[in-house]
């Protein structure tokens, strides 16, 4: 697929932030770590990837906005566009050794996302999408499964940690769920979460309290794949509200209906 500009400059960053994270995670135990509150660690392999991924994007588009999880929000000067940036979705993986994390790149352009990268370098997939043009991982274009039984179908979650307020809600989230499906894994970056329902890998996705750096880039890449995506109340704004419910078209009703419950 032959990209815009944007989306170019999007995953050169990414490529180029990835190496720079493989080189680290390869002497992760060496790693110099800081607490950033409970469960929820910083290193300096994070920071450093951020600084790559600013230094690329902002200078390819200075007049950008850019909202990160690792440094201040800024307005740009075009108040139409910012980058919304994860450097690191998956950090506490990264921090214990498990290659199961990614780089996220979101272009928001008046309030809607309209391109996305999910980099996953311990694997090299490169999950991307445009608005109108699709989502792809590599050279292959996806599409969501096409499983219409929930008895079949694999969803992927957050598990809350180290006391979070929504750990009830969760449980019984489980509660109602497990009994009907056919499974459900917590792989720790719900960035990877939602580029796997993208590729048909997982059917569905849900999660509470997330950041708009943990979902803007794969909620586009889902829906170009064919997910319906919404946030748990219709009526909310789906990144401010942090709350997701996602799967194909066929399990969506059904799904969301028992993750509302």
């Amino acid at each position: 697929m032959v990209g815009s500009a944007n989306l170019n400059i999007m995953i050169k960053a990414a490529r180029k932030a990835g190496r720079s994270l493989v080189k680290d995670f390869r002497e992760v135990e060496q790693l110099q770590v800081s607490m950033k509150g409970a469960g929820d660690f910083v290193s300096r392999a994070d920071i450093a990837a951020e600084k790559i991924l600013k230094d690329e994007l902002m200078g390819a588009r200075p007049t950008y906005g850019w909202c990160a999880e690792e440094s201040a929000e800024e307005e740009g000067t075009d108040p139409t566009r910012r980058w919304i940036v994860d450097p690191l979705d998956g950090t506490t993986n990264f921090l214990h050794g498990l290659p199961h994390w990614a780089v996220s790149i979101a272009l928001e352009h008046k309030g809607q996302v309209v391109a996305g990268v999910v980099f996953d370098p311990a694997k090299d997939e490169m999950f991307f999408a445009e608005k109108g043009a699709g989502s792809w991982m590599n050279d292959s274009r996806m599409r969501v499964s096409g499983r219409s039984h929930m008895i079949e179908a694999i969803f992927a979650t957050g598990l809350p940690f180290a006391g979070r307020g929504d750990l009830p809600d969760t449980l019984k989230d489980l509660g109602r769920l497990l009994p009907v499906c056919a499974g459900v894994r917590r792989w720790g970056s719900a960035a990877l979460d939602l580029a796997y329902v993208a590729a048909g890998r997982y059917d569905g996705f849900w999660e509470r309290r997330l950041k708009p750096w943990d979902m803007a880039a794969g909620v586009i890449i889902a829906r170009e794949a064919g997910a319906l995506l919404e946030p748990m109340d219709p009526s909310a704004d789906l990144l401010a509200s942090g709350n997701v419910v996602c799967a194909n078209e066929a399990l969506y009703s059904h799904f969301a209906k028992i993750i509302r419950a």
